[in-house]
């Protein structure tokens, strides 16, 4: 996982973050949601990242060997 990959991943989860917090302090229940949706974004992209990390680490793993 790319260090800008890393850095736009955590802004989005931030900015949804930011969008629930502002969404329950107006009762916008619209804004909560895209806020929660937003983070549910970024944690599965984060996700798929550490999946590819790990696949390369194993990989790297046999042909250290």
């Amino acid at each position: 996982m790319g260090l800008g990959d890393k850095m736009s991943n955590k802004a989005e989860e931030l900015s949804g973050k930011a969008k629930e917090t502002f969404g329950k302090a107006t009762d916008d229940e619209g804004m909560q949601a895209e806020g929660v949706g937003d983070q549910a974004s970024a944690g599965a992209k984060q996700a798929g990242e550490h999946v590819k990390d790990a696949a390369k680490d194993v990989k790297d793993g046999f042909t250290d060997k």
